[in-house]
């Protein structure tokens, strides 16, 4: 079974803002949610399973990014196995 095509294109990083608060992490890291928002979801949320912000700060993801500190890990490693094309990742929360 072929893997479908995976890019960074396809994410987009939250950049925390004023309304951090309303993230259900309560550290200070950078997120990542998918471009596409899933329509069948109940809520929208990040790679992580958290929520979004009401109006988020979003940013295109770079290669660069996936080395920052701040990258929240529970994101990154929903990141890696999506792009794997592991079973487990196709429904990350």
């Amino acid at each position: 079974m072929p893997r479908p095509a995976w890019s960074l294109f396809a994410y987009r990083l939250i950049v925390p803002d004023e309304q951090f608060d309303l993230f259900a992490c309560r550290e200070n890291r950078l997120h990542l949610a998918l471009r596409q928002l899933e329509l069948n979801g109940r809520v929208d949320r990040t790679l992580c399973g958290g929520f979004l912000p009401a109006s988020p700060r979003w940013q295109d993801l770079e290669r660069s990014i996936l080395k920052d500190r701040r990258l929240c890990p529970a994101c990154r490693d929903a990141l890696s196995a999506q792009r794997k094309g592991l079973p487990s990742a196709a429904s990350v929360w």
